[in-house]
């Protein structure tokens, strides 16, 4: 792991990144023209800067963060910004800070990526399971060496898993990790790749060894995020180019123009197989006939990587479970099912309903959707929970969910104004352990009648986000459990 001065420089000029060095007032496109440095660390967080330290100013960096740094021991900067009136450290100037911390990190930490076979996984839903299934497998055939990041947790030794923060993690940190994995022996990582992960650059620079598609549609579209669908879909489609063979989910939208995208690329496209053809060999623990397509997206990758027809490691994924997926809950004082799930758009959302009404639509349930949105992010996904569920439930109770800065009553009010059919029933309860607990007395009192509720969004997360913080939260899943009294 040895990144310094020079080979940075040299690295950010061949990709056309480099602007100037900059130390006081003395700037030039040669290295040779500073003292060399060798980095003993990399970050962007201005408050772990220590001597040695090459530091990279991204996002809402201030000025003020640069002097203290300095005072620190700082060695170097990488920003699109001079920063000389305030350090007299070096500052390597460039075009897209956020790309120069994708690459200059996989060389700091010794291209870990180089010693993994690495599959991306992109689509709007399907990607975690779908990751966890392949994990799976691949831990299977090699015998533990499978290392995963997915949006709920991260496991770097084939055996641990830790939560997770963001889908695909920032670059800085997901080349740590990779070395981390690499350094505990692993051959494989499956990695889930956001939309966000190419539009902020935090893959910039990694090849996948195998790309999947999963599919796709509208998502994430806000001003902070994604101003258009085509923009969203554009950002999932850069997973084509940046990988050596990709894996199609069938019936993928707009599939004609991801095979476009490969054929330019000269990469080949492998596409699942229908749901209903893993369905007859495979039995999976985890609830939804829609997880059956991810089972099918998981077999395609490790066929292609290697794992043959028959192997014994492909029946790795019918075991696994996911927590805050798809867990159904049964209430010890009446009869009431509870289904406790990541879903938090259309899609999802309506793909959930189908599980619902094939499992208990014979008895006729009354059932009762406990839902929010994230704030200040997505605003198409309101309207879309509201418009997948409201022809197909009793009730909403609209409560608490991430709510980032945006006030939580705003959010709730905003969704139960999207509500117009006429039999559906809606309340506000903003705190989320209360709305979930008046949703259980509710379904008590209907007794006699099979009641559904349904949790979504929030899974086993034990944290509501607010203002940037993480506040406690019991988890939708442990608070049902407490609540039905099945809690071991």
């Amino acid at each position: 792991m040895t990144l310094s001065l020079a080979s940075a420089a040299r690295l950010l000029e061949q990709q056309g990144l480099l602007r100037e060095i900059i130390r006081n007032d003395h700037w030039s496109l040669d290295p040779q023209a500073f003292d060399d440095i060798e980095f003993t660390s990399v970050t962007y967080d201005s408050r772990t800067v220590d001597h040695g330290t090459l530091l990279f100013c991204k996002g809402r960096f201030k000025p003020e963060y640069m002097v203290a740094a300095s005072k620190a021991g700082l060695a170097c900067y990488v920003a699109e910004t001079d920063y000389s009136e305030h350090t007299d450290a070096v500052g390597l100037i460039v075009d897209d800070s956020r790309k120069a911390m994708s690459l200059l990190s996989a060389e700091f930490f010794g291209r870990p990526q180089d010693f993994l076979t690495v599959v991306g996984i992109t689509g709007t839903k399907g990607k975690t399971t779908t990751a966890y299934f392949t994990q799976a497998v691949l831990n299977a055939w090699s015998g533990g060496k499978a290392a995963l990041f997915s949006s709920v947790d991260n496991c770097l030794d084939g055996e641990h898993y830790e939560e997770s923060d963001l889908t695909t993690p920032e670059s800085l940190d997901a080349f740590r990790m990779m070395r981390t994995a690499v350094d505990n022996g692993m051959k494989y990582l499956v990695m889930e790749v956001s939309s966000q992960a190419y539009k902020v650059h935090r893959v910039h620079g990694l090849t996948f060894d195998v790309g999947a598609f999963l599919n796709i549609s509208p998502d994430h579209i806000s001003p902070i995020e994604h101003p258009t669908f085509e923009d969203y879909f554009h950002c999932k489609r850069q997973i084509i180019a940046n990988s050596r063979t990709l894996v199609l989910g069938k019936g993928c939208a707009h599939s004609d123009l991801i095979r476009q995208d490969a054929a330019r690329a000269g990469i080949a496209v492998t596409e699942t197989a229908p749901r209903e053809q893993v369905m007859e060999s495979h039995n999976l623990a985890i609830d939804g006939d829609f997880n059956y397509a991810n089972a099918a997206a998981a077999l395609a990758i490790a066929h292609v990587i290697g794992v043959p027809d028959g192997d014994p490691s492909l029946n790795a994924m019918d075991t696994v479970r996911i927590a805050g997926r798809m867990e159904q809950f049964h209430d010890s004082h009446s009869n009431t099912v509870a289904i406790v799930d990541y879903a938090h758009n259309y899609a999802s959302v309506n793909a959930l309903l189908d599980f619902v009404d094939k499992r208990f639509g014979a008895d006729h349930p009354h059932i009762t959707l406990v839902t929010g949105s994230a704030g200040n992010k997505a605003y198409d996904r309101r309207d879309g929970i509201v418009n997948a569920a409201q022809s197909r439930i009793d009730q909403f109770v609209f409560t608490t969910e991430d709510s980032d800065t945006e006030p939580y009553l705003d959010i709730c009010r905003q969704m139960q104004g999207y509500v117009t059919a006429p039999n559906v029933e809606s309340t506000i309860i903003v705190d989320r352990t209360e709305a979930v607990t008046w949703a259980v007395d509710r379904a008590r009192e209907r007794d006699g009648r099979l009641n559904v509720l349904l949790l979504i969004g929030k899974g086993d997360e034990r944290w509501i986000k607010d203002h940037n913080r993480h506040v406690a939260y019991e988890g939708d899943d442990r608070l049902i459990a407490r609540l039905f009294g099945t809690q071991e």
